[in-house]
């Protein structure tokens, strides 16, 4: 039966992929799929409505949604990852964000903007850029160096300048359409902008710091949490991208010798394998940091590192596999409209996201 499901929410996908491109957002069929799958909630805890899946089980997830189509799994991962912070939201302003069917979190990463600190709570001023499913947000996420009413930075314990994160409603953002780029153009990543904007001292937040709910998993650290759901979506779209090579290939097979069949069978297997074996390690380092979490209460420094490691080199793996694999897909590859071209054109966006840029 949960095969059958799969197979549907998957074909669903397929047939608006295209068509979503287009569109330069996520279809409205397929953002009601979302809403109904609750993907936009997948790290959201139990007691504000999310699903109350776990991390190993939403990196895989993740995994098919991007093999299904990398707008779809890159806008999920991003937004639902936004999602996240909902462990270390005000209670009660958590609690009527997500009371929202069609709650969705985008945001950036970026120190974009100023916050001046008054007497009920802040001042924002700024822009950020890439935020991933911007034209379907109910909610932005921005970091803001903090300053007082003099202009004057507000420094941390060690002395540096603070960094907070706030909440935004989306009539309180700008949204600026600059998500020009070749790739990934269905998840609408524009930048946004916020002009002498007021909000409360409930709006601001940080990870990693004063969990307020009793959910397992909010301690997983937000380097490798990221670094993980980013690589699962090179990975899927790279199981997508080497399917339709193949049947590319082979539906042009009658004009090669079967000396070149023979090359190019040995090139696709060595990348096949070579995906696969990574992919096999990846899910068995990051099984272990989340047992250890879950045993131990912490990972330990060197099992972090090797989960950092593993994503660089099974996302630059798939990279790799993707431009040996490319010249033996024809014109039609070339061709802007075509699947396969989408399916390459998102790898090669999704690869310039700065957390993974080397595998070092």
């Amino acid at each position: 039966m949960q095969e059958t499901l799969t197979t549907t929410w998957q074909e669903k996908v397929k047939a608006y992929a295209a068509i979503s491109e287009e569109m330069g957002k996520l279809h409205p069929e397929i953002l009601e799929l979302a809403y109904q799958e609750n993907w936009f909630k997948l790290f959201v805890p139990e007691i504000y409505g999310g699903p109350n899946k776990k991390l190993p089980e939403i990196l895989r997830l993740e995994e098919e949604l991007a093999e299904a189509d990398g707008s779809l799994g890159w806008t999920i991962t991003l937004c639902a990852g936004a999602g996240w912070f909902a462990g270390f939201l005000n209670p009660e302003l958590a609690a009527e964000i997500f009371a929202d069917r069609e709650v969705c979190f985008a945001g950036s990463g970026a120190v974009g903007g100023v916050a001046i600190k008054t007497q009920t709570g802040y001042l924002l001023n700024g822009k950020w850029n890439y935020a991933s499913g911007a034209l379907h947000a109910t909610i932005f996420t921005a970091n803001c160096t903090l300053k007082n009413e003099h202009g004057e930075d507000i420094l941390d314990e060690n002395g540096e300048p603070e960094i907070k994160s706030f909440i935004l409603k989306k009539e309180e953002v700008n949204i600026l359409p600059g998500w020009s780029y070749f790739g990934l153009i269905a998840t609408g990543s524009h930048a946004f902008e916020v002009c002498d904007l007021k909000v409360h001292e409930n709006r601001t937040f940080k990870i990693n710091q004063h969990i307020e709910v009793a959910d397992s998993g909010f301690d997983y650290p937000f380097l490798q949490l990221a670094e993980t759901t980013l690589t699962v979506n090179s990975l899927g779209m790279t199981n997508h991208f080497i399917k339709l090579v193949e049947q590319s290939f082979y539906s042009r097979s009658g004009r090669y010798s079967e000396a070149q069949i023979l090359f190019f069978n040995s090139e696709l297997n060595r990348c096949k394998e070579e995906v696969l074996n990574l992919r096999t390690k990846f899910y068995h380092t990051f099984g272990e940091s989340w047992n250890q979490l879950m045993s131990d209460g912490e990972i330990n420094e060197d099992t972090l590192i090797k989960v950092s490691s593993i994503s660089r080199k099974l996302a630059h793996a798939c990279w790799k596999s993707t431009a040996t694999l490319f010249p033996y897909c024809g014109l039609e590859a070339a061709k802007k409209e075509s699947e396969i071209n989408r399916v390459w054109r998102d790898i090669h966006t999704a690869s310039q996201h700065a957390l993974l840029t080397f595998e070092i």
